[in-house]
């Protein structure tokens, strides 16, 4: 695991964006996984000004969500994929073909889980898949306790994320109750995982993900056994971490932040 301490949030979320642009550029059928929520909401407006000023090409690249809601339909408010056609798909040249969310209406979900796995395994696998870090150390809705190697599954959230989401929801009598997720062992199958985490609510929980042991209460501490996982942060998000002034060194010196490192400078 790979930790760039960044100086603020504007600058995490431009060394995210330009990440993915730079593995767009080079493998324009890439397949990309995706994430939800505030903190993707400016990875999504940087590479969309991307594509309308410096013509970055979505329309080979495929995508796969990490979740959705069970029993919302595409057009409500709540769900993901409304969301993410909001935030992203309807202001880029990606092909409604090339979009894959997981259906929460699916009559059986379980069924629904397999054939998502199959539709991953057939595109080839993800090549970058893209995650936030819930309070409660969840990634996609895999929460504290879920198995490390589980796979996409129906979930029942816990009451901390359900606070956490009200807010998108218009309170928590709205949230649903029960998601469809990618499982911890099939994020850990994308080639890369790039993990951005902002503010200061997130410096312990990123903390324990990143520096404490491997453990099923904090979900996304299972990255640290991937062999390419890089987390981004802003300064508040590391504010936490004993090795944060490692973590600032290595973008600052290591040759494979070099090119960005150049777009930084005036």
């Amino acid at each position: 695991m790979e930790v760039i301490l960044r100086p603020s949030a504007e600058a995490a979320v431009r060394l995210v964006a330009r990440i993915v642009a730079r593995e767009l550029r080079a493998r324009p059928n890439l397949v990309l996984g995706l994430a939800t929520g505030r903190t993707m909401e400016g990875v999504y407006r940087e590479l969309i000004r991307l594509h309308r000023e410096e013509g970055l090409d979505f329309s080979r690249c495929r995508t796969f969500n990490l979740d959705e809601y069970a029993g919302v339909p595409p057009t409500d408010e709540r769900s993901f994929r409304h969301w993410m056609q909001e935030h992203f798909f309807r202001h880029v040249n990606l092909r409604p073909e090339n979009v894959h969310l997981p259906d929460g209406m699916a009559p059986d979900l379980e069924a629904e889980c397999r054939r998502y796995e199959e539709a991953i395994r057939s595109a080839g696998g993800v090549d970058l898949q893209l995650l936030g870090i819930g309070v409660a150390g969840h990634i996609g809705f895999n929460e504290p306790l879920s198995s490390l190697q589980s796979r996409t599954r129906v979930k029942a959230l816990t009451p901390m994320t359900i606070r956490q989401n009200a807010a998108w929801c218009g309170g928590e009598e709205r949230v649903p109750r029960r998601a469809v997720t990618m499982g911890v062992g099939t994020i850990l199958e994308a080639r890369w995982c790039v993990l951005l985490a902002l503010g200061s609510e997130k410096a312990e929980v990123v903390a324990r993900a990143v520096e404490g042991p491997i453990t099923s209460m904090v979900p996304a501490s299972a990255l640290q056994l991937h062999p390419r996982c890089t987390v981004i942060l802003d300064e508040e998000a590391g504010g936490r971490l004993a090795l944060k002034e490692y973590c600032r060194w290595l973008f600052e010196n290591e040759p494979e932040w070099d090119a960005f490192r150049r777009e930084d400078r005036p």
